[in-house]
């Protein structure tokens, strides 16, 4: 009986050292408590410098996918857009020259087709990057804090990490992590050492396979959480994918739904590029190359469509 009272004690004291363990503590920035920027941080002058020496041919891809009505977006994310003729069509033209021309109105979710998620996308029961509370700098009318009308130019290295590669199979199959092994043997495989200021993309066939579909696929291939922490660790800028969410579909855990966006994002203040255009870099073997990105200066947004330039 002696006995059993000390494994019961034991027990016990286990499970009030488990109760007693302090919560993970996300909400300081590396960067310092004023700090809304994130891992942009990284960025040097300096580093740009020695990006923008990997142009050896002037060669550009265009990292954007073209959005209209179509586009596949997550819902109730849509686009649509009316061209307003002014002075075309039935309009008079303009002094002696006779001037025509058209104007647009757009009407559009800004989170759609090829984006980059600011650090006001999504947070942590109501806390976002460096801990801001969302009281503190969410509006009806735009982001307070946060908005990526503040990001500045991303001028950098960009990696190209080919997952089709490494698993042998275009598109790897929906549900598939990326974690450190499989990142540390694509990386090796493409000949390059991931570094602080970086911008990593993954190549995963999983857009092109997509190709001329007007939903969303309901799974795809992606990031994981020890992986994302990973490439937050070592000082990326942005994490992208040829995918919608950047990370694995169906979850690692399903209880934890987008755990790879809260930890870019919330924890790290790591930027996400979804829907990124991989395929013809792929294709022509690249593997970093010089990457720029001037974010639309849209105020207030939480994230931005965008286009973005690999030059080799």
């Amino acid at each position: 009986m002696k006995k059993l009272g000390l494994i019961a004690a034991a027990a016990l004291a286990a499970c009030v050292s488990v109760a007693e363990e302090p919560a993970e503590d996300w909400t300081a920035s590396r960067y310092g408590e004023a700090d809304r920027l994130g891992a942009i941080n990284n960025l040097t002058p300096e580093k740009t410098a020695a990006a923008a020496e990997l142009v050896t041919t002037g060669k550009t891809y265009s990292l954007g996918m073209i959005t209209g009505r179509d586009t596949p977006a997550y819902g109730p994310r849509s686009y649509d857009m009316t061209v307003l003729q002014l002075s075309d069509g039935s309009g008079t033209p303009l002094g002696e020259n006779k001037a025509v021309g058209n104007d647009d109105l757009v009407r559009t979710y800004v989170g759609i087709g090829s984006q980059i998620d600011g650090l006001g996308h999504m947070g942590i029961d109501h806390r976002y990057y460096n801990g801001v509370h969302v009281s503190e700098f969410v509006t009806t009318s735009g982001l307070t804090q946060f908005g990526t009308h503040t990001l500045p130019p991303i001028a950098t290295r960009g990696i190209l990490l080919d997952m089709t590669a490494h698993f042998g199979v275009s598109p790897v199959p929906d549900g598939t992590p990326f974690n450190i092994a499989e990142i540390d043997a694509a990386a090796a495989a493409a000949g390059v050492t991931i570094e602080t200021g970086d911008v990593v993309i993954f190549h995963t066939g999983k857009m092109k396979a997509e190709e001329g579909n007007t939903t969303l696929s309901p799974g795809e291939p992606g990031l994981g959480v020890e992986g994302a922490q990973y490439l937050a660790d070592l000082g990326v800028v942005a994490v992208g994918a040829d995918t919608w969410a950047l990370e694995t579909i169906p979850f690692e855990n399903e209880a934890r739904p987008f755990d790879v966006h809260l930890t870019l994002l919330a924890k790290n203040g790591v930027y996400i590029l979804e829907n990124m255009v991989t395929d013809e870099l792929a294709a022509d073997g690249v593997t970093e190359f010089f990457f720029t990105l001037g974010t639309p200066r849209l105020e207030g947004s939480v994230q931005a469509i965008i286009n973005p330039v690999a030059i080799r």
